[in-house]
């Protein structure tokens, strides 16, 4: 019995890893939007078995992040102008709804959690830490609304627009943003409690990346 639930585990483990590792590839561009994903050449990317492979391509599915293309064939995501401004239509229309119900829900340990991420997202330098501490605080901003199911397509959303937020800082004219200062509008309002602010700040913040991206992806 202890042979197999080890034997399980460590294909969990496994499947956990390619999964992580795939889609970090996605999201940052390495593997490209709808590039057909061939098990065997992940699998000896990653340097692991076919079955995590192809669990973890599954999963991806249903992230959204990977489509079938056929009976037993994956391809990246593939990317388009249609599908960003639909993401950024759900995304401003979902987070809107979230962050007016976490304000107005709005509590001392919550005002303490958005304090403590945004302090931490202001500190990271480099990108991977710094995409890690943004999320955060986007999605602390979210928290209060006590509502699972919402936040979990906003998570969802977000994820999904990582890529094309991370074509969009390739573009030169896209520093020219204070996106710090961005940050630090939403932040102040929500803390101030005050919705109308802090939504607007927030859907502004989207739509000037929204903008920006779409001159990026008239090739799509």
């Amino acid at each position: 019995m202890n042979m197999i639930d080890d034997s399980s585990g460590r294909e969990t483990s496994a499947t956990r890893a390619a999964y992580i590792a795939l889609r970090q590839m996605i999201l940052t561009g390495e593997l490209p939007a709808g590039q057909k994903l061939k098990i065997e050449q992940l699998r000896t990317l990653l340097d692991t078995g076919a079955s995590p492979v192809r669990e973890a391509l599954s999963l991806l599915t249903s992230d959204m992040l990977v489509e079938r293309i056929d009976q037993r064939g994956f391809r990246a995501a593939p990317a388009s102008i249609a599908n960003f401004d639909e993401i950024l239509s759900l995304r401003c229309t979902l987070e809107e709804m979230a962050l007016l119900q976490s304000i107005a829900k709005a509590t001392p340990d919550w005002e303490e959690r958005l304090v403590l991420s945004h302090h931490r997202m202001k500190r990271m330098t480099d990108t991977e830490t710094f995409e890690d501490a943004h999320k955060s605080f986007h999605m602390t901003l979210l928290s209060n609304a006590n509502s699972p199911m919402l936040e979990r397509y906003c998570s969802q959303l977000y994820d999904l627009n990582i890529r094309y937020r991370n074509l969009a800082a390739g573009g030169k004219n896209y520093q020219n943003r204070n996106i710090p200062a961005e940050h630090d509008t939403i932040f102040e309002a929500a803390i101030q409690r005050d919705a109308q602010t802090a939504c607007e700040a927030l859907l502004s913040h989207y739509r000037l990346t929204g903008a920006y991206l779409t001159t990026q992806l008239t090739d799509l």
